[in-house]
């Protein structure tokens, strides 16, 4: 038995065999043959295999995901089909008497620098096709495996160096029971797609990928932050009995889910959960969400090899919306960029992606995209009670554009004859310091304000969140914070607006009291976040709380912060 310790990043036990998910090293070198027919074949053998499996890819994509995936998979067939690819690898074969992998990658490179230089959207989709089919094609001829998450069959957990918000998407809940990773903190989207999903997760483990074999029985403790390998009977035993009393706790708290949230001095507090697909309602419905307070769209952008079109977009939010039964859906605009990447949009390599050309700055140069997803959120908006927010808002300026651009949309609309709602909220995450510093000019021409605090605190503190050497300088608690989300809170109140938090700092123990005295109107967290958070709340008193605020305020270091709400509340 050997034990690793990292952060528990989602709450929960599971017990499963580990599933290693790492990219393969596909490194191919030039080498001379003998006996070219031979080699022919074996490229011949290649291709066959390949194309069994993605026609076993396509039929689970179609089964699973829809028409939609299961159609990018039929263009990866048309290309292992394709004599104008295919021929000239085994003429390179022959004529440079070079192995089939090499021959491979210096035909593939050629077509795909070809149709990329090109002016045409068809020819570049078709070069990130025969990118994908390379790499699978090469993987049997290097005799390497190419993992597919997607196609987990079995109760898994996987095992990764960090899991992208793609790869996260893709996974299959009904079979990965949990996940850990070498790197990542609390707020780094693999963490947060784990609590949207309610799998156990532990991340910064540092070396989960040096130590769990493939098929190794693990143990991933996601509430105290330990992974197991290879445990021993008695451990097993142990850990069962420890996820038995969390589904009990959670049943205590499953009572509560139609009741609303209500402070022991009977002051109300919205409640509302973050999601990033239109699925993930059903988990915000039955943890006794309020609202939506995040809809991460970008995950509709996410997994795929094009831009999802306006009916695309227009479905999942109209979907959304219905579901929700007129609850507050506050929907992010496309927020792409830092660690969330499109590659099929290839965008430059950046120094500082986080502090780069990413969320509301795209969207208001790549204005087509934004275009596209406003009009299909106006034409949505009919259909429930949409909220529409601006990501990374850095000056009165941009928010001034974004909304212009948002009401030209609506116009366009309603003069073509289509049904847009005439309530819809129009507000700005706050992100960045200087927003918050000016929040008194913003809110007076935002309906609301949304924190990021997972942003707002690396900004604050210069200390990217996804580096384990300055984790220690992510600090929610930490005056500087507090006083910023002060500042914002007091503005909006001032200006008869409401505020609410979307970062994970909303769902965290330490901070709800401190939010509450603050005054923060809605609080939008995980979904499994949902119920613990009302049962906390329940006993508490916004009155006492609030009574408390100056003195917070007052207070020099995070851990005089903590001391404080510890001493003050958490024993009553």
């Amino acid at each position: 038995m050997q034990q690793l310790k990292g952060i528990g990043a989602s709450a929960g036990v599971a017990i499963a065999k580990a599933y290693r998910l790492e990219e393969p090293d596909l490194t191919v070198h030039q080498k001379d043959i003998n006996d070219p027919e031979t080699e022919v074949k074996r490229f011949e053998e290649a291709i066959h295999v390949s194309k069994q499996e993605l026609e076993a890819i396509k039929e689970h994509a179609l089964k699973e995901l829809g028409q939609d995936k299961a159609d990018i998979f039929s263009a990866h067939l048309l290309v292992l089909s394709d004599p104008e690819l295919l021929n000239p690898v085994k003429d390179k074969i022959k004529s440079d008497k070079v192995n089939a992998e090499f021959a491979l990658k210096e035909t593939a490179t050629m077509f795909v620098t070809m149709f990329e230089a090109m002016d045409n959207e068809y020819m570049k989709e078709r070069a990130a096709d025969i990118r994908d089919v390379t790499k699978r094609v090469t993987g049997h001829l290097l005799g390497v495996d190419i993992p597919n998450p997607s196609m987990i069959s079995e109760e898994v957990i996987i095992i990764a160096e960090d899991l992208t918000p793609s790869d996260t998407a893709q996974l299959n809940r009904q079979f990965v029971k949990g996940f850990a990773t070498d790197i990542g903190g609390r707020t780094s989207h693999s963490a947060i797609m784990a609590r949207s999903m309610e799998i156990p997760a532990v991340v910064g483990t540092k070396e989960a990928t040096k130590t769990v074999k493939n098929d190794d029985l693990i143990i991933v403790d996601g509430i105290s932050g330990d992974v197991i390998i290879q445990p021993s009977e008695d451990e097993v035993k142990a850990y069962q009995k420890k996820h038995e009393d969390y589904l009990a706790q959670k049943a205590e708290w499953a009572k509560l889910v139609d009741q609303p949230t209500v402070t022991k001095d009977g002051v109300h507090v919205e409640l509302a959960a973050n999601i990033g697909t239109p699925e993930d309602v059903k988990g915000v419905l039955e943890n006794g969400g309020e609202a939506v307070g995040l809809y991460r769209t970008e995950f509709l952008y996410m997994g795929r090899d094009q831009l999802p079109t306006e009916e695309e977009q227009f479905d999942a939010y109209k979907t959304v919306l219905e579901k929700m039964e007129g609850k507050a859906v506050v929907v992010r605009t496309l927020d792409i960029g830092g660690d969330k990447e499109l590659p099929y949009l290839q965008l430059p390599k950046e120094m500082n992606p986080f502090l780069g050309y990413r969320a509301i700055r795209l969207c208001l140069e790549e204005q087509e995209i934004f275009r596209t997803q406003l009009r299909a959120l106006l034409r949505a908006s009919t259909y429930g009670n949409l909220k529409i927010m601006f990501p990374m808002i850095a000056t009165l300026s941009e928010f001034r554009e974004a909304k212009a651009i948002l009401l030209e949309e609506k116009e366009a609309l309603v003069a073509a004859g289509t049904d847009v709602s005439d309530s819809i909220e129009i507000g700005m995450m706050v992100e960045i310091p200087s927003t918050a510093v000016i929040a008194d000019q913003f809110a007076k021409e935002v309906d609301f304000f949304s924190i990021g605090t997972n942003d707002l605190i690396q900004y604050t503190m210069a200390a990217d969140r996804m580096n384990e050497r300055v984790s220690y300088l992510y600090q929610p608690y930490n005056p500087a914070i507090l006083r910023l989300i002060t500042l914002v809170i007091e503005a909006a109140h001032k200006e008869g607006k409401w505020v609410g938090m979307c970062g994970e700092m909303a769902g965290d123990e330490i901070a709800i009291p401190l939010l509450l005295g603050l005054g923060l109107d809605e609080f939008s967290m995980s979904a499994t976040s949902i119920l613990p958070a009302r049962t906390q709340l329940s006993k508490l008193s916004k009155e006492e709380a609030a009574s408390f605020k100056e003195h917070i305020l007052s207070l020099s270091t995070t851990e005089e912060v903590v001391d404080f709400v510890k001493k003050t509340f958490q024993q009553n």
